[in-house]
């Protein structure tokens, strides 16, 4: 006796992009290149913006990353020098020279896997159909490290 049902709205979200121009350009399958969307002012400003943050924060984790490999490395020598660890010289040798081994074996080949090659050739096709962009990007990456 005199049970409730809730009613719910459906939307379909194939006729809410169809009324949101914007969100057709940015996420529609075949958008084509930026080039056909936008100025080359605001190209050249996306990517230098983008460039930009992307050099900056490459920047300071890159610094973080030295300092926490140099560091530990100083650690470990300091260790081994006052004897609370003792490091297997001979051991280390050996390891390094097989994995130059197996690095001389891969890139002797100079073969890519068509799993790699297909990717490469996105990053291609989309860095020569967004050249303005790719441009203004590397600007700012290199502004990014700079500063």
């Amino acid at each position: 006796a005199g049970v409730k049902e809730d009613t719910f709205k459906v939307l379909d979200l194939a006729e809410y992009t169809k009324n949101r121009p914007w969100w057709r350009k940015v996420f529609a399958p075949s958008s084509g290149s930026s080039a056909e969307k936008y100025n080359v002012a605001t190209q050249l400003l996306i990517g230098g913006v983008t460039g930009w943050c992307t050099g900056f924060i490459f920047q300071k984790v890159g610094k973080l990353a030295a300092t926490a490999v140099g560091g530990g490395f100083f650690l470990l020598q300091i260790a081994n020098h006052t004897g609370y660890i003792k490091v297997d010289w001979k051991l280390v040798e050996r390891d390094v020279n097989k994995a130059k081994q197996q690095l001389k074996f891969h890139s002797s080949g100079n073969k890519m896997s068509p799993e790699v090659k297909s990717k490469v050739d996105e990053v291609i096709i989309f860095l020569k159909k967004n050249v303005i962009l790719t441009g203004g990007f590397a600007g700012g990456f290199l502004l990014g490290m700079a500063s």
